[in-house]
């Protein structure tokens, strides 16, 4: 079991440096920080978390090979890998809002599995060079400096089959993006069709003594990408008119009540457990409740 903070890039530099500390302190294991079109590169935030802690995993959730070329992701993360002495993992994802670019985000499973490639080339010392159907490194392209590992973890988020299958085959975690939904789980695992591969679940966390206070605010969070993400719940079965269950989508409630819908997606199988942003009614304090509340609820 594992348990995760997944934070906005749109912070100060010392929000942070307290969130990391504190979180590391409590026991989380890994803190996410979203790479979200028009809002500032995940890599800024990853890097001042990485100087300030010293356990805690740390990535981007997630990358895409459209927005940022595959040797530049390699670049990243490698450096991150670096200044966190060994603890940065890679997220990829096909990417959102590219219409906004007008970008044709073409053969995107085809996509990501040469973004991997060149990445993991990179990170090896490969400089042989890749051809394949979207990028290409000529042979003797390499970094220009010494990256701390050779391999750094990658998890790659989908709610579809086919990128499943793709992180079946090259990844060590899937995440579905959005869910609260225990019942998933089991769907993704089959797509996935790999034993091996960590699923892990994330959405929206609103977290307060409060309980329908929390409920009201993250309800106002998940509306924007709802309608989106309940299409892609093949588990729900909703008559045309009727709104989807919170509960599916969020984690949100009561400390108690947020540790109890963590443990039913663990319990159905996920490896972790990625409380979203804003974590409470203020970042601050959702943090410091899944801190002192939740995380000893579900490690006890």
């Amino acid at each position: 079991m594992e348990l995760g903070l997944g934070l906005q890039s749109d912070q100060r530099p010392e929000e942070y440096v307290s969130i990391v500390r504190r979180a590391e302190a409590a026991g989380f294991d890994v803190v996410s920080v979203f790479h979200d079109l028009l809002y500032p590169p995940a890599i800024a935030p990853l890097l001042v978390m990485a100087r300030s802690s010293e356990r805690i995993r740390l990535g981007p959730a997630a990358l895409n090979p459209y927005t940022l070329h595959p040797v530049e992701i390699a670049g990243q993360i490698a450096a991150l890998d670096l200044v966190s002495r060994g603890r940065a993992y890679l997220g990829l994802a096909q990417g959102a809002w590219l219409d906004r670019l007008a970008l044709a985000a073409r053969q995107r499973v085809q996509a990501l599995r040469e973004a991997v490639e060149i990445f993991r080339r990179l990170l090896a010392g490969d400089t042989s060079g890749f051809s394949g159907e979207l990028f290409t490194l000529a042979p003797g392209t390499g970094l220009k400096f010494e990256p701390h590992r050779s391999f750094v973890p990658l998890m790659i988020g989908t709610w579809g089959a086919r990128t499943a299958a793709l992180a079946g085959q090259v990844a060590q975690e899937l995440k579905i993006g959005g869910t609260a939904n225990p019942d998933m789980v089991a769907v993704m695992r089959e797509r996935i069709g790999n034993d091996a591969v960590g699923i892990v679940v994330g959405a929206v966390t609103v977290v307060d003594e409060d309980g329908a206070a929390a409920r009201e605010r993250a309800r106002a969070e998940v509306a924007m990408y709802l309608d989106v993400v309940a299409h892609l719940d093949s588990t729900l079965e909703l008559p045309p008119g009727q709104d989807p269950p919170l509960d599916r989508f969020v984690f949100a409630g009561t400390p108690e009540e947020v540790a109890e819908q963590a443990r039913r997606v663990l319990d159905a199988g996920a490896k972790r457990v990625e409380f979203g942003k804003p974590q409470g009614l203020t970042t601050d304090g959702g943090v410091s409740i899944l801190c002192d509340r939740v995380l000893p609820l579900l490690r006890g």
